[in-house]
């Protein structure tokens, strides 16, 4: 059965990424694309990568638009998704890859973004621990899943099993991630662009102040953290096009050795086709996973600071986003998880 497919947003990064991907879905067939400025255009004016969706054309986002599908992505900034996928039939599975349905707390929305809170959907992360289970189980056969923020499934990927198996401590966690400049936005304001990015690292949202916290904090309880986890997270651009490398670490519990840290990673992510544990003092590069729909780990013991020490690479772009939506959007509908993903990256 082929799915029917609108993407709204398709202009931009996440947009342009998902069609990339979807393009090459077996299974899932786009249709429709929807802008806002770019509306009229031709889709491969605005995106000319995308050869061969050379036939579609922008329209304008509106539920009319989108109505009508079996399946609708919405790439949209935050704040512009709730009030229209309002609209959407409730038979209709969408997955949302901006920041409107992942908060539970309306607390938390009103603190880190303001405006109207839409609520939450099911999150599109499927290898987050959730208690003894997966995130997984409960996106089978759902019909509204918000994708995840790219620095919050880095981070919480990263120290979710260590507090699910209760081998670290909840609280003063630390994450300073190197992140290319397309997980801000085509839309990122910095003055005089190039000169700021190119041979230069730019850091942003320091003190607590990062949208994605509250999401990170909100994972590490589902994970089984009895009190929220308190997390000292630093963003840094650095001059990649696209992906994240995050190091993520946290205190150990006392007389817990470093066999059995290193344990609990790996028990979580032994049998998942996307999450890899690094044999020990291996670490990943960005460079591995450009374009694939994998998370990388190394994990290393620091016994004199008495710390784990996490390093994860992502791209932003594709596990960070546009992958996890169509991972999660293959589970929904009860086909092959890995369907139209890869687990391979481009080689520099």
């Amino acid at each position: 059965m082929v799915f029917s497919v609108a993407v709204a947003g398709a202009s931009g990064y996440a947009g342009g990424e998902l069609l990339r991907l979807l393009a090459g879905h077996p299974e899932f067939e786009v249709r429709t694309v929807t802008a806002h400025s770019n509306a009229g255009q031709l889709l491969i004016d605005v995106q000319p990568s995308l050869r061969s969706l050379a036939h579609l054309t922008l329209v304008d986002t509106t539920p009319q638009n989108l109505s009508g599908h079996d399946v609708v992505f919405v790439a949209l900034p935050h704040g512009k998704s709730g009030e229209l996928t309002a609209h959407l039939p409730a038979d209709t599975l969408v997955i949302d890859c901006g920041a409107d349905h992942r908060l539970e707390n309306p607390d938390d929305w009103a603190a880190f973004y303001g405006g109207d809170y839409f609520g939450a959907w099911s999150y599109g992360v499927p290898e987050l621990l959730i208690g003894t289970g997966k995130q997984r189980d409960r996106l089978v056969g759902a019909r509204r899943i918000a994708a995840p923020g790219c620095n919050a499934s880095t981070v919480a990927l990263a120290l979710a099993p260590g507090i699910q198996a209760g081998v670290i401590e909840a609280q003063d966690l630390v994450a300073v991630l190197a992140v290319g400049p397309s997980g801000a936005g085509k839309s990122l304001k910095l003055p005089n662009l190039a000169a700021e990015i190119l041979g230069s690292a730019n850091p942003y949202a320091v003190g607590g102040t990062h949208r994605h916290i509250p999401e990170i904090v909100q994972s590490l309880r589902w994970a089984g953290s009895e009190t929220n986890a308190t997390i000292s997270f630093t963003p840094v651009i650095v001059p990649m096009a696209r992906g994240i490398l995050a190091t993520a670490t946290a205190r150990i519990v006392p007389g817990t050795s470093a066999a059995v840290v290193r344990a609990a990673w790996q028990s979580a992510y032994a049998d998942e086709p996307f999450v890899h544990l690094l044999p020990e003092g291996h670490f990943p590069r960005t460079a591995d996973v450009i374009g694939a729909n994998t998370a990388l780990i190394g994990l290393a013991v620091d016994v004199a600071a008495g710390r784990v020490v996490t390093i994860t690479a992502i791209d932003n772009l594709v596990k960070g986003t546009a992958g996890a939506a169509i991972q999660s959007a293959n589970i929904a509908l009860g086909l092959t998880e890995t369907l139209g993903l890869t687990l391979n990256g481009v080689a520099p």
